[in-house]
């Protein structure tokens, strides 16, 4: 039958793709799903969760990326969010309920602190925090409501490196779960899972990525029954990714390691080299020997990537917003892990109710990028130089 024009600009034509072969994976956009018949439309919800039935729930791009966030993870399932900290809140709102509680580290990335207060505390979900030095001794904190381990190691912006076997070897003989923030190392330092940890998450904006232009976030773990709860949680709420930046991921997996190879390099001899720079008085750097957890660290990761932190000598602050804005090639900013490096000025005085933060001075977290690594050694010093007040002879 020869179709009119108005039929014609919206069914496609058939084109071969005999012969044809691409090593890019194919950007798949879709909202409705059809079906080859009334039958098969009907029984579309046997699919289950790693079938087609609506675009929000994922097309072959987004399958790819989840396939590949498996292997790299030795995971059995993965799920793909908006965000590091929307994976995060679903992980918690599928595993909790009211009268439940979750256990987190005092050096936890400060929006999940905020999610607890504010969102869960309310609708009587219940947080304690917890010394993320505490190892095996959380054992001790576990309570009959207590539903999930929050971990992340190294902890935002203080970088203590937490004994992670021994918190989750606590938590299972205790039938607790366990998750990890793995966004630093990402699975090519360091496999939550092999360790004993249920569930990895990957804020996916940052390393996978690696450009800073897309906001993704991941969960992969092996238990079945916990993968079609938290499938489930984003089919209520309408959580769905874009295939456009499901396909960006895909492209920025495939460069991580040597990405991360170099910065992590740069960011360890970075870190021994400010240790005798002025206005320093502490590199934070789990490469460090007296980085809290550095054993952990070397026992557990394959290596560095390229975030640390800085505390300033005391005295520093009034020269600190001047000098930031002279700086020629870091740039200041937060969500790290792309081709650009960062500095951001911080402070965890207030952040902290558990482990007391200590030290007077300013902090600046530090996110090595791409560029010449002279270049960024001149900038830093440079920086530092100028933080040092006239005539402390420092």
């Amino acid at each position: 039958m020869m179709m009119r024009d108005l039929t014609q600009v919206v069914h496609h034509p058939q084109v071969s793709e005999q012969g044809f072969a691409s090593l890019a994976v194919p950007v798949y956009r879709a909202s409705t799903i059809i079906f080859d018949s009334a039958q098969a439309y009907a029984d579309r919800k046997d699919r289950g969760p790693d079938g087609y039935s609506y675009g929000l729930h994922g097309t072959p791009t987004t399958k790819m990326l989840e396939a590949q966030l498996s292997a790299l993870e030795q995971a059995d399932h993965s799920v793909i969010l908006p965000s590091g900290q929307a994976a995060i809140a679903i992980l918690f709102l599928t595993i909790c309920q009211a009268g439940d509680e979750v256990l987190i580290p005092d050096n936890a990335y400060p929006a999940v602190r905020g999610f607890c207060e504010d969102y869960m505390a309310p609708r009587g979900i219940g947080h304690r925090i917890y010394d993320p030095m505490i190892g095996a001794g959380i054992g001790d904190m576990i309570g009959p409501s207590t539903r999930l381990i929050w971990t992340e190691s190294p902890g935002s912006t203080s970088m203590e490196v937490g004994d992670l076997p021994a918190i989750a070897g606590a938590a299972r003989v205790r039938g607790v779960l366990t998750g990890c923030d793995n966004t630093w190392a990402t699975p090519l330092l360091f496999k939550p899972l092999t360790i004993g940890i249920d569930v990895a998450m990957e804020a996916l904006t940052k390393y996978v990525g690696g450009h800073s232009d897309l906001l993704l976030g991941s969960l992969s773990l092996r238990d079945r029954s916990w993968y079609e709860r938290i499938r489930s949680t984003m089919r209520m709420l309408g959580i769905g990714v874009s295939p456009e930046d499901c396909a960006l991921a895909l492209r920025g997996i495939e460069t991580m390691g040597v990405r991360i190879g170099h910065i992590g390099r740069i960011s360890t001899d970075f870190a021994h080299r400010l240790q005798s720079m002025p206005a320093v008085a502490k590199v934070l750097h789990p490469a460090l020997p007296d980085c809290s957890g550095h054993d952990h660290w070397k026992r557990d990761f394959a290596g560095a990537s390229g975030v640390f932190s800085i505390v300033l000598e005391p005295g520093c602050d009034g020269a600190l917003d001047t000098a930031l804005g002279d700086l020629r090639v870091f740039a200041i900013g937060a969500s790290w892990g792309g081709s650009r490096s960062l500095i951001a000025p911080m402070s965890l005085d207030r952040a902290r109710t558990v482990t007391p933060w200590l030290h007077e001075g300013r902090l600046l977290r530090i996110s090595i990028g791409l560029e010449d690594p002279a270049d960024l050694w001149d900038d830093l010093s440079r920086l530092l130089t100028s933080l040092v007040p006239a005539g402390s002879g420092g």
